[in-house]
């Protein structure tokens, strides 16, 4: 033990150490960069689509073409605003602590204590975990939504696990 530490200070600091401590995130499979490519190609494509229209005098056509590139731009800014929303779990011995941000930026935060919180699934034979939900004193509130049913599974196990590890308490005598 450390002579500057007393007891009391190391088994709080025991008691607050998270067991687990997960951030989960939209899948986007598209970056910046391949947004900047994805985008030149279509404006380019675009540009040498309506020359021919504009050559031939049909130049309203050529707006339609601006029109879907606009289109396109805007989808993948809704797209990209919503990657800004994220959930995060931490598991401690004295507390479960859930906070939700949305893409608008607004948060939600759920506390818990572990000794009465627990962890229900839904789960279906052909898909598998379609949803899991954090359950405390008639309370509930569903996670790990931005998952696929696999990546889901693992999770809900990983989060079992460390509610199962907090109820037991902090594990004084490691370091």
């Amino acid at each position: 033990m450390d002579p500057g530490k007393s007891p009391v200070s190391d088994s709080a600091d025991a008691a607050r150490r998270p067991v687990f401590d997960a951030t989960i995130t939209p899948h986007r499979s598209l970056g910046r960069n391949g947004l900047r490519i994805v985008m030149t190609l279509v404006c380019l494509a675009s540009v040498i689509s309506s020359i021919p229209f504009v050559v031939l005098g049909a130049w309203p056509v050529a707006g339609f073409f601006g029109v879907d590139v606009l289109a396109l731009f805007i989808a993948f800014h809704v797209n990209f605003r919503h990657a800004r929303a994220f959930e995060r779990i931490v598991v401690t011995p004295l507390e479960v602590l859930l906070r939700k941000v949305s893409h608008h930026g607004r948060e939600a935060v759920w506390r818990s204590n572990p000794a009465w919180t627990r962890l229900e699934r839904q789960t279906d034979e052909d898909y598998g975990l379609l949803g899991l939900t954090l359950v405390s004193r008639g309370r509930s509130v569903a996670v790990a939504t931005a998952l696929s049913p696999q990546e889901r599974a693992g999770f809900a196990d990983a989060l079992g696990k460390a509610l199962a590890s907090a109820r037991r308490g902090p594990d004084y005598g490691a370091t």
